[in-house]
């Protein structure tokens, strides 16, 4: 593509597979989440959130995110004079979740503002397919359709690697893969995709859509035997504070995942919540942690930590 290409990313996913297609150089503009790569942080940013959500709670989180999505109020402020200053050709962003980045209305709006008007690629993916999707179009409109189709070719490889190993498994482990913590949701979306491809199964993910509130007794009746944190939106530290949440709930000693000690808290930015190349890596991840004597984890050691429970510390 010629030299006038200036891409403005507001969403993390989006602005990884613009650096996994070489594109760095040629992204201008970017949301307050992007962080990886690491040097995606020199990049002006020019959405934020307009909840403090660093001083809340996780349920202050979720009445506030609840009430505004009610008023149709939104979560993100765009800075549209940085924006216009930008002068982007390219803008990458999403109307699949008003929680993860600014939607439809808000780009609508800012749209207004800019002259020329930029390229708007929407990226909505679903699924791991429709991640994929999201990759070719990018690469389409960037003139690097041979790069995402070499890396579409590569996951698909990896993930067939996987499923190969954990078919071989002569257990499939009931998972639950909790995407927050206070109120619990359940995880939706890939998510489901990636812990059948990793060899387990988790009948309370809804594949396809979005994560939604469930009850705690519906958590007890499954039983889980592994437990996976993935608090959306948190890195491993966090997502490790949050677990002394859950040992008020009754019967939470006496969950199998708990008593067998395979619970685990996982980077749910990199490897999860994020639609973007690494989804991939997170299969593999959640392949180890599932059938370790099958899987090998080679990525970084702050993708996880297995979590240890003391008696005292598991009330029942």
């Amino acid at each position: 593509m010629s030299g006038e290409l200036r891409i403005v990313s507001f969403l993390p996913a989006a602005t990884e597979m613009v650096y996994a297609l070489g594109l760095g150089d040629r992204l201008v503009g970017v949301s307050h989440e992007c962080d990886y790569p690491p040097e995606v942080r020199a990049k002006p940013a020019v959405v934020r959130p307009v909840l403090q959500l660093e001083t809340m709670s996780l349920r202050e989180i979720d009445v506030a995110v609840s009430a505004r999505l009610r008023t149709g109020a939104s979560l993100y402020q765009i800075d549209e004079r940085r924006l216009r200053e930008l002068a982007p050709t390219l803008i990458l962003t999403q109307n699949l979740c008003q929680v993860c980045a600014p939607s439809g209305n808000e780009v609508s709006q800012v749209l207004k503002t800019l002259c020329p008007p930029p390229e708007i690629l929407w990226l909505t993916p679903k699924s791991l397919e429709g991640m994929n999707d999201n990759l070719r179009e990018l690469g389409r409109a960037t003139s690097r359709l041979n790069e995402a189709e070499a890396m579409i070719a590569s996951g698909h490889e990896r993930l067939e690697k996987i499923s190969a190993l954990t078919r071989r498994a002569t257990v499939r482990p009931r998972v639950f893969c909790l995407e927050w913590v206070d109120p619990l949701y359940c995880s939706g979306h890939w998510i489901s995709e990636m812990v059948e491809l990793a060899g387990g199964e988790d009948a309370l993910s809804r594949r396809g859509t979005d994560s939604v509130r469930i009850a705690w007794d519906a958590v007890v009746k499954w039983a889980p035997e592994v437990l996976v944190i993935m608090p959306c939106g948190f890195p491993l530290a966090k997502a490790v504070e949050q677990v002394p949440q859950l040992f008020a709930h009754p019967g939470w000693a006496d969950l199998p995942a708990v008593r067998n000690g395979r619970v685990f808290a996982v980077n749910a930015n990199a490897y999860f919540a994020r639609p973007g190349p690494r989804l991939v890596d997170g299969t593999e991840l959640l392949a180890h942690l599932f059938h370790p004597e099958l899987a090998d984890w080679k990525g970084p050691a702050d993708a996880f930590e297995r979590l240890e429970f003391l008696p005292a510390a598991c009330p029942n």
